[in-house]
Formats: structure tokens, C-alpha cells, sequence
């Protein structure tokens, strides 16, 4: 699997277009457990994260269901085909590139931040801290957070790019259905990763201001990763199987 192939779609596409003209085929068969997703990984020589990415692009299309604790299906009446649906940007893709960006953004802004701004900072980690509380979707007050650090940079076209990102969250239907996934697990703004950055700022420190955000964004990566885990439940139960068979062969003894 390489990005070369016609129309250079993204790696994602590339694989859930490839498993759903299986399924087409039948060489998946309405009902059917998909490999796992180690073995597609290995099958389409890409990341297990774009595997996560291109499974839920198949569930958003109607081709496949998740099935808790035992793996992916291929749903019993697929939804009749045709062009498939551009889905945009995965919640992977979209946050390696905060990771990137705002980072630098949080270095700009330690060196020209005010008081005021800092102040205003406090109040919506104190917003952020109510919302997690009362499970309020679409986490307001942690994107007025980070745009409020963009603006605190001076930098007019980084506010606009931070804002943008932000409202790809919203747009893309795979980023959105990956983030319900992960709140549905229990991921909410992590308030101490924001009080380090908060820190930072207030040190006006540029270099810790980075790290601190490039820390907490590398940390929601990394919750993606587990919350958007599809093959765990099935190796415990490919273990829970093999010590079935061992306390057989050993109850025949």
C-alpha cells in the first residue's frame, strides 16, 4: 500500500477502498469477522493507527460494525455502493499537526503574553474543569484555551490556523466519529497537561511553553491509540480460547 496509487488518496481511503471491494467480492462475507488488526496492518504495510482510521471509515459507510469484545464485522446488508464518501481528515492526522503547530504557537506567545491574558487563561481552565464534570460535548472551553494562546502570539494568520484545526474537528465526520469514540472511553481535556502549559507561560519560558504542548498533544495522541484500540478485547479472547484448550487437555488426562 503506497500513496502513489491514482488520485493519491489518503492512506486511510486506500485501505478501506481496498477491504470494501473485498467485501464486494465476498471475499468477506456479510457476517464475517475481519482479520484482526494487526494482520491488516501487516496485509496493506501500513500503520495500525491508519487501520483504525479506515475501519471506521467502513462503519461510517455502513460496511462494517464494531462488535464489543469480539472484533470488526462486516454488517449483514451492506448499504449498496457507489462512490465512497470523502471523510477528511482522521483525528490522528489532525492532531500531529496541532502537535506541530501549536507547539510553536505556545513558544511565541511566552514571549509576548500579558498578565490579562494569563488571567483569562485561569478562568477557562476553571470553565474546563466544569465541563469535564458535567460531560459537555464539544469541549468549548478547551479549544477557547488554545485559541486564546494563539492570540496572546500576536500572530494573526496562527490564530487563524489554530482556529481552523479546531473547526476540522467539527467538519470531518472520521475525526468526529474517532473523538466520540474516545470520549465514549472515558477521554476527557486532560486538566493537568493545560496546567503545565498554563505554567509555562506564566514563566514566559518559550521552551518549556513548547514542550508542555507538544506533551499534552503527543499525550491525546496517544489516548486516540487507546481508545480507538479495536483488536484488544479480541486477543484476550484468542487467550481466554487457548486457556480453554489447555484446561481441557488437562482435564482429559
Amino acid at each position: 500500500m503506497t500513496t502513489s496509487t491514482t488520485e493519491a488518496r489518503k492512506l486511510y481511503q486506500q485501505v478501506a477502498g481496498a477491504i470494501a471491494e473485498a467485501i464486494r467480492e465476498g471475499v468477506h462475507k456479510p457476517g464475517q469477522r475481519l482479520p484482526s488488526e494487526r494482520d491488516l496492518a501487516e496485509d496493506y504495510k501500513v500503520s495500525r493507527p491508519t487501520v483504525r482510521e479506515a475501519m471506521i471509515a467502513l462503519e461510517i459507510q455502513g460496511l462494517v460494525e464494531a462488535r464489543h469484545g469480539s472484533g470488526v464485522y462486516v454488517t449483514d446488508a451492506p448499504r449498496a455502493q457507489g462512490a465512497a464518501p470523502e471523510l477528511d481528515i482522521g483525528a490522528f492526522e489532525l492532531t500531529e499537526a496541532r502537535r506541530l503547530i501549536e507547539g510553536e504557537v505556545a513558544a511565541l506567545a511566552a514571549a509576548t503574553i500579558t498578565d490579562e491574558e494569563l488571567t483569562e487563561l485561569t478562568t477557562i481552565m476553571d470553565d474546563m474543569v466544569v465541563e469535564n464534570d458535567k460531560d459537555v460535548r464539544g469541549e468549548g472551553a478547551d479549544r477557547r484555551f488554545h485559541v486564546a494562546i494563539a492570540r496572546a502570539s500576536r500572530n494573526s494568520a496562527l490564530v487563524n490556523v489554530v482556529e481552523t484545526l479546531w473547526d476540522q474537528r467539527y467538519k470531518s465526520p472520521l475525526c468526529r466519529a474517532m473523538l466520540e469514540r474516545a470520549r465514549q472511553v472515558g477521554v476527557r481535556p486532560r486538566i493537568d497537561d493545560h496546567q503545565e502549559i498554563l505554567l509555562a507561560l506564566k514563566a514566559r519560558d518559550p521552551a518549556a511553553a513548547r514542550n508542555a504542548m507538544r506533551e499534552h498533544l503527543g499525550r491525546v495522541i496517544d489516548n486516540l491509540l487507546t481508545a480507538t484500540e479495536i483488536d484488544a478485547l479480541e486477543r484476550a479472547r484468542s487467550e481466554v480460547a487457548a486457556r480453554r484448550v489447555e484446561l481441557a487437555r488437562r482435564s482429559a488426562i
